[in-house]
């Protein structure tokens, strides 16, 4: 029998990955909403997103057997919600705002894994004085409760910074943090979160280490981690450059200190029947571990490192728990011993006047195989107007690649940059 399943803002790749499973076989795979809904607009309204999903289902003409999403807010929350409402297998949405609803779950993480959490406190945004709410000393980490990536996260080294911070989360805040608050009236909060909601920021101790993610799934109460990822940042500490799997930056004891952690964490927030992958930084020099945050879904920049290590997306775990089964994840079946998402940045403001065109990206296809590039612009584009970009550099473009050892991932990189021919044109 085919059974639906139905993808929250489900792209072109995806597709194409959702089809490396063994789920493929016997499943039909449906858009739910749109990517441009979904991932690329920024000033949402949960409940008429809801909406539109609910009008997409009740008129599709088949069975809905499964509803599956690997996006952050709305999505994360959108498909549990609905999930809920045809008596689907998904975390209970109270448990997944437990977690992204970064004041909120760093009370829970304070509760049951205290050694890993940074210093933190809420703070309003709209305060007059916010500084005198803020009881860390310089310098710290300021962020909403709940934001796309890096996005309205600054680190903070004085008054004037704070200051600059604050007048632009005050500006922008309100693109999620209002369906942020949608989400959170459907659920009781927590006493201790108050009124701390979706325009609220955090502001919390700055922690260095190494960084690393294991990803995880729970199904019916069974904590099962099926791959861990390493995250480079650049040397300024500030973005994400580079992902690579499997995680090697950190050593085995400590990669079981984060499975640990995690699983802990989730089932003291009551996590089950869904994917997650979980953020560290690891101190080598004081063996410290620290916990960054809690994602809970898969991650689509994961997707592609899995085909090419495993042979199949980690879609694989999240079908099978959506269609009430355990989930299985293939071990080291696919045609690479590593690979790695890479970033490709542009450092300052600009207009994009070219960008590689479809004949480019098939020349690295074919000069890489297995190799992807994925752009973010268009000729065009400004720079800073994209939405998601983080708060020190711009996102063109992506390439996930595989290689025989880390030394020739590096290699193959620098080549596939300098295949990629892209322009700008100052901004105004």
């Amino acid at each position: 029998m085919t059974r639906n399943i139905f993808v929250l803002g489900m792209t072109d790749l995806q597709r194409q990955e959702l089809e490396t499973t063994r789920s493929a076989e016997d499943c039909r795979f449906h858009g739910l909403l749109d990517y441009e809904q979904l991932v690329q607009d920024t000033d949402y309204d949960l409940e008429v997103l809801l909406d539109r999903a609910r009008h997409q289902l009740d008129t599709f003409p088949g069975s809905v057997d499964a509803i599956v999403c690997h996006w952050d807010f709305p999505s994360s929350v959108i498909g549990p919600i609905l999930s809920a409402e045809r008596d689907l297998p998904a975390p209970t949405l109270e448990s997944l705002l437990a977690c992204e609803h970064k004041y909120w779950s760093r009370l829970a993480q304070r509760e049951v894994v205290p050694d890993v959490v940074p210093a933190f406190c809420p703070f309003d945004p709209f305060a007059d004085d916010v500084r005198a709410q803020i009881a860390l000393d310089f310098p710290f980490w300021v962020k909403p409760v709940k934001a796309h990536s890096s996005e309205l996260g600054f680190a903070i080294h004085d008054e004037d910074e704070l200051a600059r911070a604050v007048e632009q989360i005050r500006d922008e805040i309100g693109e999620v943090g209002d369906a942020f608050d949608q989400a959170l009236a459907r659920v009781t909060v927590p006493e201790e979160v108050g009124s701390v909601g979706g325009n609220s920021c955090l502001a919390e101790q700055i922690v260095t280490g190494i960084q690393a993610a294991p990803e995880a799934s729970v199904y019916q109460g069974a904590f099962h981690a099926h791959g861990l990822i390493d995250m480079h940042k650049d040397e300024d500490g500030t973005s994400i450059t580079r992902i690579d799997y499997p995680g090697a930056s950190v050593p085995g004891d400590v990669q079981d200190r984060m499975v640990e952690v995690s699983r802990r964490l989730l089932e003291h927030v009551g996590f089950d029947n869904g994917a997650c992958n979980v953020e560290f930084m690891w101190d080598p020099d004081a063996d410290r571990l620290w916990l960054i945050e809690v994602n809970t879904r898969i991650s689509q920049s994961h997707s592609e490192l899995f085909i090419l290590v495993d042979g199949a997306s980690n879609h694989e775990v999240v079908i099978d728990i959506a269609l009430g089964r355990e989930p299985r994840m293939p071990h080291r079946e696919g045609p690479y011993a590593v690979a790695a998402k890479c970033a490709i940045f542009h450092d300052r403001d600009g207009i994009v006047r070219r960008v590689p065109s479809a004949q480019d990206k098939e020349a690295v296809a074919r000069r890489f195989p297995g190799a992807r590039v994925t752009l973010v612009v268009q000729e065009g584009d400004q720079l800073s107007e994209l939405p998601h970009q983080d708060s020190y550099r711009y996102l063109w473009g992506n390439v996930y690649l595989g290689a025989h050892d880390r030394d020739e991932l590096q290699q193959r990189y620098d080549e596939v940059v300098a295949m990629l021919p892209i322009a700008f044109d100052p901004a105004p």
